[in-house]
């Protein structure tokens, strides 16, 4: 047992009374539900994610698995976790890195783009070039999206005027004169530089039309699915299955929750671990009723995140 939840990413810890051993607790850090869409959101940007941590390899690799993390990178003390970023760096990769903690600031400073969320620790906000307003994980794919669409507008806007300015500016000089053309009215070369200012904040303005990237976990195969109608699903949900080994496995978790009471299709997918279920009557205890068929069916569930449908 301390064993398989040492491979879970727990710390087992014995107990003892009167020096015999008493049981065990299980001590571990849960994951943040938005974590699992950041990641595949990023993945879906074309992004490739690196866990880089100071905790025990065993305990970052099982929540790298959770997340579908491509890379992980552990046991780093805090003066090392820049060296990961500059090599990414000397690959010719642009690195975004995101942290919290003391131990971040090192890398947050190396990387091309700093991200800190809010409520961090002093040192990492001010290391930082970006500070999320939102302790939400899917925020930084948003940010990063944002980024880009932000330099995407700005070089929009620098070829518009430099191009604009290249020929108006010589017609303004009255290079048509010298080809027997008119000369140009003052008036006329007011209203030419008001045109390229408007032109410039109106490309801009398409910003406020910027929509945060989403992504659909990718990954899930139906086993079974129950035939209703798109529009009567309300939400869906995403659960991280733990002790999935075979296709069997596979079936008995899809059984358990096609029974549970409210779900209308069942998705699960052996290779990622991920189950998907579709909800038509949603209420407050169906996150423990899908838990518990889970768990009765012989396996566990480490995460569930709600999703829109």
């Amino acid at each position: 047992t301390a064993q398989a939840w040492a491979q879970a990413g727990a710390t087992p810890l014995y107990v003892a009374r009167a020096r015999r051993p008493a049981g065990l607790v299980r001590v571990e850090d849960l994951v943040k539900p938005s974590a699992f869409l950041a990641v595949q959101t990023l993945h879906a940007m074309g992004m490739k994610t690196v866990l880089l941590t100071g905790d025990r390899k065993e305990t970052a690799e099982a929540v790298g698995k959770k997340l579908g993390i491509d890379q992980v990178i552990a046991q780093d003390l805090p003066q090392q976790k820049a060296q990961p970023v500059e090599g990414l760096q000397k690959s010719g990769r642009k690195v975004a890195f995101v942290g919290d903690g003391i131990n971040d600031a090192p890398a947050l400073v190396q990387a091309d783009s700093g991200l800190a969320l809010v409520g961090g620790t002093d040192v990492a906000v001010e290391s930082a070039d970006i500070v999320l307003m939102r302790s939400d994980l899917q925020s930084v794919p948003t940010a990063l999206a944002l980024g880009q669409r932000t330099i995407a507008v700005i070089r929009q806007n620098l070829f518009w005027a430099f191009g604009y300015n290249v020929l108006g500016i010589p017609v303004a000089a009255g290079v048509l004169t010298l080809f027997g053309g008119p000369t140009l009215n003052p008036v006329f070369a007011a209203l030419a530089m008001s045109l390229s200012s408007v032109s410039v904040v109106t490309n801009a303005l398409r910003l406020k039309g910027f929509r945060a990237p989403q992504a659909a976990p990718a990954g899930l195969r139906t086993t079974s699915l129950k035939t209703v109608p798109e529009r009567s699903i309300v939400m869906r949900k995403i659960l991280v299955v733990e002790g999935m080994t075979c296709q069997h496995c596979v079936a008995r978790v899809n059984k358990a929750l096609t029974g549970v009471e409210g779900l209308a299709q069942v998705k699960v997918d052996l290779a990622s671990g991920r189950a998907e279920v579709s909800v038509q009557n949603p209420r407050d205890e169906l996150d423990s009723l899908i838990k518990s068929a889970v768990e009765d069916a012989g396996y566990s569930v480490a995460m569930i995140q709600t999703v829109p449908a």
